[in-house]
């Protein structure tokens, strides 16, 4: 029986498309042209722009197009299980279901939900899904049981384990567990009355609609969330700021996403500023943000606007990187990789897509890069030997034929 990953990344495009769709239809939904569709369906290539517009035309997500996932993911095992109690905990959570028992200690909630976020920040996203799941249930419990004068602090909380639960869907392709978590997430931080935490999820809406391919509402809503909690001239809470610069970065990725390079040039300059302000990286409400992390964002941004080299110019800059979460680090490296790729540095861009990958497998798997990557570098002078290697760890072919 054929695999999905067993099609080339042209068949791919074909078969999503379907017979419903010509390649005309596809061209002008994407707003390319029917010649580069053509192209991208023989796979003769095609830059990472191109792709991710064609997946958008097609509503899936780019890891879809290029064989990293099929169009209903099949999980491991492991995956499957954690995500069967994820999935239990936010439905029935939000249905009140087993929120009735003795709530445990503040400092044994506390720490649980923070294992899922440094399990997440981490890339094992496995291990943040199943420490979120019992946390979850911790803290509706908590809120349950609150008296009135702690509701709101309770709701915070249980808001942003609402946060982290959708964040986990929607790394494994759950869409639907990812806008109910988002969905809850919302309700409980406006119980909440939480100006910051309303910000939080209103971006976490918008990254789960990029992952959805609805790039519009990814781009209002990220204007939301940035806007709402735009600092005052002179302000120097330092996590305001960084609260507000992540925000109007992240608005900055969804612009690039839309081929607006005119927007996202001058959102980022907004968030380079703000990171100049607070001079260092700091942490809020599980995001982290300062200058490192402004620049790590800033090379994503030159690489999906078609500017590589100034995507490697940005990385000789950035300097010590420690403040960056793993998972922040190894997204960077991947840009790094395809920067590398699209300037036909092709050894060196499999060079840096194998150091991530042999690093972080559990999380490369994940990701939609690795595929674009091998690709590029596939067409170049990359060794055979270092491509297979590379599937190896992926668990899936890499090698274009």
């Amino acid at each position: 029986m054929t695999q999905w990953t067993d099609y080339t990344t042209g068949e791919r495009i074909k078969l999503l498309r379907g017979p419903d769709m010509t390649q005309e239809q596809l061209a002008e939904a994407s707003g390319l042209s029917v010649a580069t569709i053509r192209k991208a369906e023989l796979n003769l290539g095609g830059s990472l722009q191109t792709l991710l517009r064609i997946s958008a035309a097609l509503h899936t997500d780019v890891s879809v197009v290029l064989g990293q996932q099929a169009p209903r993911r099949a999980m491991h095992g492991a995956d499957r299980a954690m995500m069967r109690e994820l999935s239990l905990a936010v439905h029935d959570t939000a249905a009140g279901v087993g929120v009735d028992v003795q709530p445990p200690r503040p400092a044994e909630l506390a720490a649980g939900l923070a294992a899922a976020w440094e399990a997440y920040r981490s890339g094992d996203y496995v291990g943040a899904g199943a420490h979120v799941a019992p946390a979850l249930r911790e803290a509706a419990a908590t809120w349950k049981a609150a008296p009135v004068d702690q509701e709101s602090a309770a709701a915070g909380i249980l808001a942003d384990a609402y946060r982290l639960a959708a964040y986990v869907a929607n790394q494994f392709g759950a869409r639907d567990l990812a806008y109910a978590g988002i969905g809850h997430a919302q309700h409980q931080a406006d119980r909440a009355g939480d100006t910051i935490r309303s910000a939080m999820v209103a971006s976490g809406r918008s990254w789960i609609y990029v992952r959805d391919a609805r790039l519009d509402q990814a781009e209002e809503t990220a204007r939301i969330s940035y806007e709402s909690i735009e600092p005052r001239y002179g302000d120097r809470d330092l996590g305001a700021l960084a609260t507000y610069g992540w925000h109007v970065t992240f608005a900055a990725v969804v612009a690039a996403r839309q081929g607006d390079v005119d927007g996202a040039d001058d959102l980022l300059s907004q968030g380079l500023a703000v990171a100049a302000r607070m001079g260092r990286d700091v942490m809020v409400n599980g995001t982290a943000f300062g200058p490192a992390t402004v620049t790590a964002q800033a090379i994503g941004i030159a690489v999906s606007t078609g500017r590589p080299g100034k995507a490697l110019s940005l990385f000789q800059t950035i300097g010590d990187t420690s403040s960056l979460t793993p998972s922040a680090r190894n997204r960077m490296m991947l840009d790094v990789a395809l920067a590398q790729a699209e300037t036909r540095q092709s050894d060196t861009a499999l060079d840096t897509l194998l150091e991530v990958c042999s690093t972080a497998p559990g999380w490369a798997r994940h990701q939609g890069l690795p595929g674009v990557i091998a690709q590029k570098a596939s067409a170049g002078s990359a060794t055979t030997a270092k491509l297979r290697k590379l599937s190896s760890i992926l668990g899936t072919s890499v090698i274009i034929n």
